[in-house]
């Protein structure tokens, strides 16, 4: 499978509001379009969303309370919403990443050991 092919997977259902929350996390309040080209930097290119699939996950992830949004100045002097990780955000980060290790976990010792 080519790097482009593999660019064009699907996320795992559900892994998209820890990856968002994990970055949010890591380099603190982001704009949409920062945040997707720190998600393309940080996976080699391989993890390119667009408009469609970011902006739901943010909205759903605020109405969660999860995260909190608030109109700034970007450096390049446009308005634009940047997100910023709540309390609640921390906790469901936490919960999230203990439940994802479980799974890679189980599926490290399903698809490389003995079944």
């Amino acid at each position: 499978m080519s790097k482009e092919e593999r660019g064009r997977s699907q996320i795992p259902q559900g892994t998209l509001d820890l990856i968002v929350l994990r970055t949010l996390a890591t380099m603190g309040p982001l704009h949409a379009y920062g945040l997707a080209l720190r998600l393309q930097q940080v996976s080699d290119d391989l993890l390119n969303l667009n408009q469609g699939t970011l902006y739901p996950a943010l909205l759903r992830l605020e109405q969660q309370g999860f995260i909190k949004g608030a109109w700034r100045t970007t450096q390049n002097n446009r308005e634009a919403k940047f997100y910023s990780l709540t309390r609640a955000g921390e906790k469901a980060l936490e919960q999230e990443t203990g439940r994802w290790n479980r799974l890679a976990g189980l599926m490290e010792k399903l698809l490389g050991g003995s079944v």
